[in-house]
This record gives C-alpha cells, structure tokens and sequence, in this order.
C-alpha cells in the first residue's frame, strides 16, 4: 500500500525518516547542474572567483579535454580510459613531498571502495614517470604494503594541469615554475566534469569527503534528488524542486514527507533511495 504524504515537523522528519526502505528502482539519469562559480581556499580566507578570468581552463560542466598522457600504466588517452564510468582526476604538487604522500596512500586504501562503484582513478603531478614509480615504493611503504593500483600521469610541460585548471598560482618549483594545487575533478560518463575541489598545498584532502560527494553525485546520476547538507550514504535525500508532488509519488512509490515550514511552501520532501 502506497504511504500516505503527510506534512510533518523538519526535526521529525530529519530524525525518524531513515527507516524508511527504498526498492531499488532506476529512473533516467539527471546530471547535476553545471555551477558558473567555485569556492577557492587561499590561507584562511575564501573568496568567490570566476576560473575564467583568474586561472583558464576547465570547471564544472566543461568538457574534458581529450588529452593523451603518459602515465605509470602507459600513454593513456583521457576519453577512453573515462569510457562509460565516473572517473576521479587529482593532482599533488609533487612526488616525494609529506602531504602527498598521505594522500596517495588513502586513496590507494580506498581503491577497493571506489571500485565496488565502478569508479576510475587518475593521479597528476609534474614530475616524469621514472620519478612516480620510485616515490610509488614510499607510498606503499608508508601505507603497509597497500598496493597503488591506479596509473599516475606525468606532466613536466605544465601543459595537462593548465588545461585542467589544476595550477596553483602561489606555489613554484626552484625553477619558478608554476606546481599543481591539489585538485580533483570528478568527471561522468558523458566526460564533463560533475565536480571540482580545489585545495592549497598546505591542505590535504579529506577522502571521506571525497566519497561522499561521489557518492551524492552517483546517486543524483540514477534518481531526481539532491542529498543535504551533512549526508551520508543511507540517510534520507530531498526530492528535486522540479518535481511536482503527482511525479513524485510515482518515482518514490514509499512516499515522501514534506518538511512543515513558516512558508507553507511544500519544496523540502525528504524520500529514501
């Protein structure tokens, strides 16, 4: 028997709504919207800044340049090794530097969970491949023996990170060359870039965060909603605005609640998927 749609209090539905058991029905995929605009951190501050003015290259909803690189697993060229999966492009500043290191090594640790995704992974650094596949044997070390299964593509032209937008413009090799920030750009099936984090060198990434966000994205790829802030696979998600309450019964056949709000306005419909 279909639920009934009811209006409740936010932190009740906020609270009770997890129970709720979704039967994994799959709907056409909806892509998250391209955003004309990216938070960029800079020491401590953080300021809005429009990449086309202050850094070229790609941002969220651009294409992905069809380059061919050369990598720890050979020249790879960028569409094919995509193909028909969501594929994750970070970039470090440098092999043999601490940070990296790290970084590298949690994201081998959490090779096997982006493979039960079916997830690509493609690391970036200016240095030439000779220099990867030494600092690789740190890496490993460093990570007990967890082996680095994902090719690392060399860069010493600038060229890729440029056309990526990967460039950090404070931060030079002793040549006064221009290094990587690390960034990661989260690239679909249809090759254009879903998601971007752009971090400083003092930053490491937070790879929790970065399954997260992937996992918000794959979900936003098969069904018409949008996950909240703080959300965590297996918690409730909120039905698109663009969805009427008729299209939504029939998409998410368990029901829906609709947060009772001071406008009266029925836009927050939390649903499990």
């Amino acid at each position: 028997m279909q639920r009934e749609n009811v209006v409740v209090p936010v932190m009740t539905v906020l609270e009770k709504w997890h129970h709720i058991q979704q039967p994994r029905h799959h709907f056409r995929h909806v892509s998250p919207p391209a955003t004309p605009f990216k938070f960029l951190c800079k020491s401590t501050s953080f300021h809005i800044s429009n990449s086309t003015t202050t850094m070229p290259g790609i941002t969220i909803g651009d294409s992905l340049p069809n380059l061919q690189v050369d990598t720890t697993h050979g020249k790879i060229n960028l569409h094919d090794y995509v193909g028909d999966s969501f594929t994750i492009i970070f970039s470090h500043p440098g092999d043999f530097t601490p940070v990296c290191t790290t970084e590298l090594g949690m994201m081998a640790a959490y090779a096997d969970k982006f493979a039960e995704r079916g997830v690509k992974l493609l690391g970036l650094s200016c240095d030439d491949v000779a220099s990867h596949k030494e600092w690789i044997k740190d890496i490993e070390a460093y990570n007990k023996g967890k082996k680095v299964t994902y090719p690392i593509a060399a860069d010493p032209t600038r060229d890729i990170i440029k056309q990526l937008n990967m460039v950090d413009p404070d931060e030079k090799d002793d040549a006064g060359h221009n290094l990587p920030s690390r960034a990661l750009h989260i690239v679909g099936p249809d090759k254009k870039i879903k998601l971007s984090f752009l971090y400083p060198s003092s930053t490491g990434r937070n790879m929790d965060e970065v399954m997260r966000a992937l996992d918000s994205l794959l979900k936003a790829s098969k069904h018409k909603i949008a996950t909240p802030a703080n959300w965590k696979e297996g918690e409730a998600v909120v039905i698109a605005p663009s969805v009427s309450n008729d299209e939504a019964k029939k998409l998410f056949p368990n029901g829906f609640k609709t947060a009772d709000l001071p406008s009266k306005k029925e836009y927050l419909r939390f649903t499990n998927v």
